[in-house]
């Protein structure tokens, strides 16, 4: 160990030890802060001085902690109540912080439901994603946006409901199209009645609510009378709606046996962790959706599987009971916090669900790292053809997009270790470039995007710029300003003759332009990258160019808000004409001062 390691390590135990004379033995949350202002751990804490005395005894910290301890320059505490508040407000800021040295849960997103709306006579079907604000019955949770926008598409075949908006809905005067493809039963037109509107609704919730057979039944029934009566046409159309009810079935298990509850199955290879979360609610299996939580390699399985369950359900209510098949110390604390059952079966119908979610955790864990295995050997190709001394870990890809130099926009998206990081994905509005100047634009990104520096483990090891010799030469040109040119690698990736894919040409500095064989699969691999920073860009460009279709001049004017700008617009007429009125004629107007009507009047003049 050098001198400064030990430096560094004697301010962050004496820092840490600083606190304890004032810390009290009641529970609470601790942040342990570097020179940086960067939150680097969140804890909690029964007896916070007794929890952060452990980490002054530096010698029997593990290495993780051992790091921690060492960049820790500042800590500041929270007191609670009771250590399962401790629990809950531990969750809220390490979503907030995503601290390095904590257990993170990287995908927190809500998951959607299927609402079916009550403030209507004739109830809508719609999907709904965060707070359940809206009146209506919810059914839920689904894994993803695709399994509720599939169950909602045979809904509507199997009872005729309506998806569309009030006011569509209060406008129409004939039936639309979904109408005529028997996914809907018109009521705006009239078709149907309220009360009959009512019982397809009834329908529908019973089979939502695991009442599957009935409703099949008495569909079945409601087929042989139309037989019967030698309707075949109603017949054929009660049967495809049938086929609709059972097609959901095969998809979610809707006969299961299971109550409503979520079972959670860990498991772990390589220092890897894939946990698999199945939704079953009245009596349907309603999906699952697999989580790689981010932590060190050596951490314990109970500190992974308790950390994982108090994040997972931070910001989505939990059901009764949670199936886990891992026993954890922190059970009573996480039933206490979050109000529910925590069950490890052993036997039984849960012990068969648990089964069945654990072999799909090894099975997604298993795709994982052979995808993790396929990119790092691409990534080690890479560093071999951009002679890197090192595998690069994170990459950054670089375009501009912009129609005759209008509405210029510049793109950045990152790869990381574990593919696209989308949550670092930028945009850039084009801002002091001339129009159509590409160089001038990558220019003024790569400086926007490296003038105020990084965090260490935000630094690129690779940049990739979609462009030519130019483009390369106008990086290097700010890379240099910035003294950070000798600290990454920079290539050029340029589109072929007739901008055939496999015809690309690469440049990199001190070396002449070259070019790799159609089916190399290092490649492939660069053009996926600079494919995905191209849709990136031209996305981004078309949302700006669509957003400038309903601008206003008046929208730049410090102190127009949306009620003044209502008010100009109606006095005037339009905007042009506002463009052309007087200081006097602008004070006519409600809610515009003297003053603001120099201010607007300077501005167009």
């Amino acid at each position: 160990m050098d001198r400064k390691e030990l430096s560094s390590i004697t301010r962050g135990v004496q820092t840490i030890g600083g606190y304890l004379k004032s810390l009290p033995l009641s529970s609470g949350v601790y942040r342990m802060i570097s020179d940086e202002d960067e939150v680097l751990y969140v804890g909690k804490a029964k007896a916070l001085k007794s929890r952060v005395a452990s980490y002054t005894h530096f010698e029997k910290l593990p290495d993780r902690l051992k790091r921690m301890v060492s960049m820790t320059s500042k800590m500041e505490f929270i007191n609670t109540h009771t250590e399962a508040d401790a629990l809950i407000l531990e969750a809220n800021l390490i979503k907030k912080y995503k601290p390095r040295f904590n257990i993170l849960l990287r995908d927190d997103k809500s998951f959607p439901h299927i609402l079916l709306k009550q403030d209507h006579e004739f109830p809508q079907i719609i999907k709904h994603r965060g707070a359940k604000t809206i009146s209506g019955q919810y059914f839920g949770p689904f894994p993803n946006a695709g399994d509720v926008n599939r169950v909602i598409s045979l809904l509507q075949r199997a009872f005729l409901l309506r998806n569309c908006s009030d006011s569509y809905f209060k406008n129409r005067k004939r039936p639309c199209l979904q109408y005529h493809i028997k996914r809907c039963s018109a009521p705006c037109a009239g078709k149907i009645r309220v009360e009959e509107y009512a019982q397809q609704i009834k329908g529908a919730q019973d089979f939502m609510q695991g009442k599957s057979r009935a409703v099949q039944e008495r569909l079945s029934a409601e087929m042989s009378r139309a037989s019967e009566q030698m309707d075949y046409e109603s017949a054929a159309f009660i049967r495809d709606r049938i086929a609709a009810l059972t097609s959901i079935q095969a998809k979610h298990d809707m006969n299961s046996d299971i109550d409503d509850c979520d079972v959670i199955a860990l498991t772990q290879s390589d220092g890897i962790s894939c946990v698999q979360v199945f939704f079953y609610r009245s009596g349907q299996n309603l999906g699952n959706r697999s989580y790689f939580p981010r932590h060190d390699k050596n951490e314990c399985v109970d500190a992974i599987f308790s950390a994982f369950i108090a994040q997972f359900y931070q910001n989505k209510p939990p059901p009764k009971n949670v199936i886990v098949n891992e026993a954890m110390q922190g059970k009573f604390l996480l039933e206490e916090a979050l109000s529910i059952n925590i069950v490890l079966p052993k036997r039984g119908k849960y012990k068969r669900a648990m089964d069945f979610a654990l072999n799909n955790a090894q099975q997604a864990l298993t795709r994982y790292l052979a995808l993790s295995d396929t990119r790092l050997k691409m990534r080690t190709n890479i560093a071999g053809l951009f002679d890197m001394d090192e595998t690069p870990r994170r990459i950054e890809v670089y375009d501009n997009s912009h129609i005759s130099g209008t509405n210029m926009v510049g793109a950045m998206i990152v790869e990381g270790e574990e593919g696209f990081q989308k949550k670092s994905y930028r945009k850039f509005n084009i801002k002091q470039a001339g129009k159509g100047d590409d160089y001038a634009m990558m220019r003024e990104v790569l400086s926007r995007r490296f003038k105020n520096g990084f965090e260490a483990e935000n630094w690129p090891d690779l940049l990739l710029i979609d462009g030519g010799a130019g483009q390369l030469s106008a990086c290097k040109e700010v890379l240099e300003e910035l003294g950070i040119l000798n600290q990454l690698t920079l290539v050029a990736i340029a589109k072929g003759a007739d901008r055939n894919a496999g015809r690309e040409k690469f440049f990199m500095l001190g070396r002449e332009m070259f070019q790799l064989p159609m089916n190399d699969p290092a490649l492939h691999y660069l053009q996926r990258l600079r494919d995905e920073a191209h849709r990136f860009a031209i996305g981004s460009h078309r949302a700006r160019r669509a957003k400038a279709f309903t601008a206003s001049p008046l929208d730049n004017i410090s102190g127009i808000g949306a009620k003044r700008k209502k008010a100009l617009l109606m006095h005037f007429g339009s905007a042009k004409a506002v463009q052309s009125a007087s200081v006097d004629g602008l004070e006519k107007v409600d809610g515009v001062s003297k003053s603001l009507a120099k201010k607007i009047y300077d501005y167009f003049h």
